[in-house]
């Protein structure tokens, strides 16, 4: 895939956005996941969803990292974004509240919508693909 200025930044998105999905959930891990159960249950969410979004995050962040199911992960992140500001953070408003997760959101929007094919997986992938179609 040929280098441009729209391609570098998206993958900076990408790399970014994964890495801090991929921190997040690996912390939630190593702190115990009886504490994010119960993180999770103070807000009215159900605590076995600790669970699933802890692992949401870890693959999903590596996922994003190795440019793998890009679109599929960011839309994933987008609805985890959605829900962690209506349930958790909107009673802290704007300021020292949610800015940072609407700006996660947007860059979860941009991946959505465009996808990474830079130095992606995806781009293996759907190489090989179109060329067993080709051949």
């Amino acid at each position: 895939m040929a280098l441009n200025r729209l391609g570098v930044s998206i993958f900076a998105v990408r790399i970014v956005v994964g890495i801090i999905f991929f921190v997040h959930g690996m912390d939630k891990f190593l702190n115990g996941m009886t504490n994010t159960s119960l993180f999770f249950e103070g807000f009215g969410i159900a605590g076995f969803l600790a669970y699933v979004i802890s692992t949401l995050e870890v693959v999903g962040g590596a996922a994003l990292i190795l440019g793998l199911e890009t679109r599929v992960f960011a839309g994933l992140f987008l609805i985890e974004m959605v829900v962690a500001i209506v349930k958790v953070k909107a009673g802290a408003g704007l300021m020292n509240g949610y800015e940072l997760d609407l700006v996660i959101a947007a860059c979860c929007i941009l991946l959505a919508v465009n996808g990474s094919r830079w130095l992606s997986l995806d781009a293996v992938f759907h190489k090989k693909h179109r060329d067993a179609e080709a051949g």
